[in-house]
């Protein structure tokens, strides 16, 4: 047995007959940011949804630390370690404040404000806290969708795209929240992204998926400075490989 987050073990998932992805072995080590990366239908929004529970494997061993998923709803206490940040976040029809309080609210938390406080200080939205969120550019809301699962400080984050159709500057941002999140708590992130420089700039290590199954993966600088699959290196170049 392994310190590892997560260790996935011939995991397959299928809707009927057809495979969406086949992982032979993978673990996610705690601490680290840990991208994935491929192209679109790849599987990678569904292994997102195995490691947040969200669906089960069909087949073979996924663990989350002592956990092992078995088919059954996982538990409370091991859902709430981990939270999901999709790549078009859905708000609450409330204040930007309203909706980054909401998680704690419902945990019975005590220092709801105190926390909401600074974490929309940590992604630059206090001046925004009374905005509803209906009127938010969409960087903002996905800064607000970042803040919401921040301020439940949860051991695992897995973002979706999370900067898919943003501009430059919003991209900076939300790479600058969450390399400090990972820098100052600790906190262990997947990364799944379609952009190979997002994942070179934030990752730790980097898996390629493709057609369901993971080709490679490596350290970052070794995953773009020498790769080991012909297909990984053709995929950095920017080449179209499916």
């Amino acid at each position: 047995m392994t310190d590892a987050v997560y260790r996935l073990e011939k995991v397959s998932k299928a809707y009927g007959s057809r495979e969406v992805l086949r992982v032979d072995f993978l673990e996610v080590q705690p601490g680290e940011i840990f991208g994935v990366v491929g192209p679109s239908g790849a599987g990678k929004s569904t292994l997102l949804r195995l490691l947040d529970f969200l669906e089960s494997p069909t087949s073979g061993q996924l663990h989350f630390k002592d956990y092992l998923a078995n088919g059954s709803r996982a538990p409370l206490d091991v859902r709430r370690c981990v939270t999901t940040v999709f790549q078009r976040p859905v708000l609450l029809s409330t204040s930007v404040y309203g909706n980054v309080a909401y998680g704690l609210k419902i945990r019975g938390d005590k220092e709801v404000q105190c926390k909401v406080k600074g974490v929309l200080e940590q992604v630059g939205l206090s001046d925004l806290a009374r905005e509803r969120a209906r009127f938010l550019s969409g960087g903002e809301a996905q800064r607000v969708a970042l803040a919401r699962a921040m301020v439940i400080e949860p051991e695992v984050l897995l973002l979706d795209e999370p900067t898919a159709n943003l501009d430059p500057y919003n991209v900076g941002l939300i790479e600058d929240i969450v390399a400090d999140l990972n820098r100052e708590r600790g906190t262990t992130i997947v990364l799944v992204t379609h952009n190979v420089f997002q994942a070179k700039r934030l990752a730790h290590r980097v898996a390629l998926l493709l057609e369901g199954k993971v080709v490679e993966v490596a350290p970052v600088r070794d995953f773009f400075e020498a790769p080991q699959d012909p297909r990984t290196a053709a995929f950095v170049r920017g080449e179209m490989v499916y």
